[in-house]
């Protein structure tokens, strides 16, 4: 079922709303000129009362011969029945009426009653003298030229063909506000972007719409917004690597135009190749942990145990003895995550602590429970950083202490570690302890 803000919702509103509104002006509208055409016009009621009163004065002058005299120039201007009828309903003319006659003046309209567009025939018209009517009544037949509705078809073409068509036209501008525009500017930013206009931005009337449009407009948004975002790291690592290569490969060139014998040489063109070597794998490691988005496989970690392999590593490596890495953790600290990634994250983090500390620094690692996660943290005795520095040590190339490549490291090593735990669904940020550097994973627990 759709939800309560989906487009579906919105459209049968609007649907339903327009097809009510047009039955009610159908119907409400379509009476009323109904209503309206089967009266007398103003005109027909004045044409028709001027003729009572031309009978009532031929009566009062001529009598019966006065009306035969009135008749037959009324009868050469009016096609229909006319007739003149007293109080007794027996004709005031030298003309008695016939039987049928006599029969349809049982059934007289006044002028002011409405006249049946659907009756056969012209309906006869009573009109008493306007001076005397107990004297007489003018009946006549209603002159088709004097009948009610001649515009009928013209208000029927307005009602059921000119309105209805105005408010469908609206109904057309309003679908193509709701459905059309946002296409429109969904279009012009796929254009902007294969016009490498990677900055361009769905407008703000789509995104903020809680329908299907507006999580295409946000959805649209984001893609932009990450993909201008993976442009631009990858435009950066590719300055960054390209400038961080020229050093080993100037040293491999010192190296090559020396006199040294062949071992010193063979040593140092290993040891220049080893440092290429790592900073391309890493390089290649942070481009591959930013643009990759596939799920990954989750499995449940004690860090407990992960850390004791990892620091044995890390001893073995920097001959850093087994107590200066101490672990506070128990056996019950179990996190939800990728054991690789994890890892290498923490691996990279603790190559970061040995070589910021003094010799005989101690690294410490600690954590606590925090509703459905753990927060771990990972603290060292190498003084710290300056509070404006704690996020950029997470950029790619940084190395706030100015140490060479292949000696200090590449300050690729942080960024990794943020990239992978970011990928389980954690956070990783740094603050300072006062004597070193603490730095905070927030990992989903088991």
């Amino acid at each position: 079922m759709p939800n309560r803000h989906s487009l579906f919702w919105k459209l049968a509103i609007l649907l339903v709303g327009f097809c009510l509104l047009m039955i009610g002006l159908s119907w409400t509208w379509g009476r009323h000129m109904e209503t309206q055409n089967a009266f007398l016009s103003e005109v027909a009621k004045t044409t028709l009362q001027g003729y009572a009163g031309e009978a009532e004065q031929a009566w009062s002058r001529g009598g019966q011969a006065g009306i035969d005299a009135w008749l037959a120039a009324v009868r050469e201007q009016e096609p229909g029945w006319v007739g003149v009828i007293g109080p007794d309903l027996q004709s005031l003319s030298s003309t008695p009426l016939n039987e049928v006659e006599s029969r349809r003046l049982t059934f007289l309209r006044g002028i002011d009653w409405p006249v049946s567009p659907r009756s056969i025939g012209m309906p006869w018209m009573r009109l008493p003298f306007p001076q005397q009517p107990h004297l007489g009544t003018l009946v006549m037949e209603l002159p088709q030229r004097l009948a009610p509705g001649q515009y009928r078809v013209l208000w029927r073409v307005v009602t059921n063909g000119i309105i209805p068509g105005l408010f469908t036209l609206l109904l057309c501008v309003g679908l193509y506000r709701m459905l059309i525009v946002p296409l429109i500017q969904l279009r012009e930013q796929a254009n902007a972007w294969r016009a490498d206009q990677l900055s361009a931005r769905v407008a703000s009337s789509t995104t903020s719409r809680q329908d299907e449009l507006g999580e295409l407009g946000r959805a649209f948004d984001d893609m932009a917004e990450r993909l201008q975002g993976t442009v631009a790291l990858q435009q950066q690592l590719l300055r960054d690597l390209s400038h961080e290569l020229r050093t080993p490969l100037s040293r491999l060139r010192v190296a090559c135009d020396s006199e040294a014998d062949a071992g010193q040489l063979r040593e140092r063109l290993g040891r220049e190749i080893d440092c290429m070597q790592r900073l391309v794998e890493d390089a290649l490691q942070l481009a591959w942990l930013d643009t990759e988005r596939a799920p990954m496989s989750k499995e449940p970690i004690q860090v407990q145990a992960l850390w004791e392999m990892l620091a044995e590593d890390a001893c073995y490596e920097s001959a850093w003895p087994g107590a200066q890495l101490h672990c506070a953790l128990d056996a019950s600290c179990w996190v939800q995550g990728n054991l690789n990634s994890l890892a290498q994250a923490l691996e990279n983090i603790l190559r970061n602590a040995i070589r910021h500390s003094s010799a005989g620094g101690v690294i410490r690692l600690d954590g606590r429970r925090q509703g459905d996660d753990w927060l771990i943290w990972l603290e060292d005795q190498g003084g710290g950083v300056a509070e404006s520095e704690l996020e950029r040590i997470f950029a790619p190339f940084t190395r706030l202490d100015g140490s060479r490549p292949g000696d200090g490291g590449f300050g690729l090593g942080l960024s990794i570690a943020r990239n992978a735990i970011v990928r389980q669904g954690g956070r990783l940020w740094a603050q300072n302890t006062g004597q070193g550097l603490r730095l905070n994973m927030q990992l989903p627990a088991v």
